[in-house]
């Protein structure tokens, strides 16, 4: 653990947590991605599949336990509860266009043969473009609203933060995980147009919209 990891779980429980008080407080679904929601539900699902069968630490396994939860809660919330508020029109981006690619890459790319390590490996390369349809969303309707806004930025935040986490256990540990890296490398730079208009736009007060 360090500061980087840490302030990059905090940003991602953030995230989670900032959506979640979204959809509940509106009693609305308006302006969030459905499909990006099954795909993180999806990388969590598959990713920490040994939350049963390894304890690392109490920090460790109640970290995933909330991730697994939440990300349970949002998909409920927004495919039952307040399904009638949820724009299946606008929400057109085709996942299997993601959800292939990372099978065959965890297939072909990955440290081990083991069916845990693939699975693993999979959530990787998913998690890295899981954002795609909610941004293909954002681009669609030509605006986000600000508490959206609030959302990818600490999203986006947590990726990048564990990037910087990457580099600091490669010169104090000298180790390092090359598939994180390049898939946290590929997640940060979908972010880049996002984050540059948040700077510039959201946090002058102004209303988020990215070119369709």
């Amino acid at each position: 653990m360090n500061i980087f990891r840490l302030a990059g779980d905090l940003s991602h429980l953030l995230a989670i947590i900032v959506l979640l008080l979204k959809i509940w407080k509106t009693r609305s679904c308006a302006g969030i991605s459905g499909k990006t929601q099954i795909l993180f539900t999806i990388v969590y699902l598959t990713r920490y599949l040994d939350l049963f069968t390894t304890y690392i630490s109490l920090y460790n396994s109640l970290m995933k336990f909330i991730f697994l939860v939440a990300s349970g809660a949002t998909v409920y919330m927004m495919y039952v509860k307040f399904k009638a508020t949820y724009d299946h029109n606008h929400d057109s981006f085709r996942i299997e266009f993601l959800l292939a690619p990372a099978a065959v890459l965890a297939l072909l790319i990955n440290h081990e043969f083991t069916v845990m390590e693939i699975l693993w490996t999979f959530s990787i390369y998913l998690e890295a473009v899981a954002i795609l349809p909610q941004l293909f969303l954002v681009s669609k309707t030509g605006e986000a609203e600000t508490i959206t806004s609030h959302y990818l930025f600490a999203l986006g935040s947590y990726r990048a933060l564990y990037l910087l986490n990457w580099i600091y256990r490669y010169y104090s540990e000298t180790h390092y995980d090359l598939i994180a890296i390049f898939a946290g490398i590929v997640q940060t730079i979908l972010y880049c147009d996002f984050f540059y208009l948040y700077i510039t736009k959201v946090l002058k007060g102004k209303k988020l919209q990215l070119p369709a």
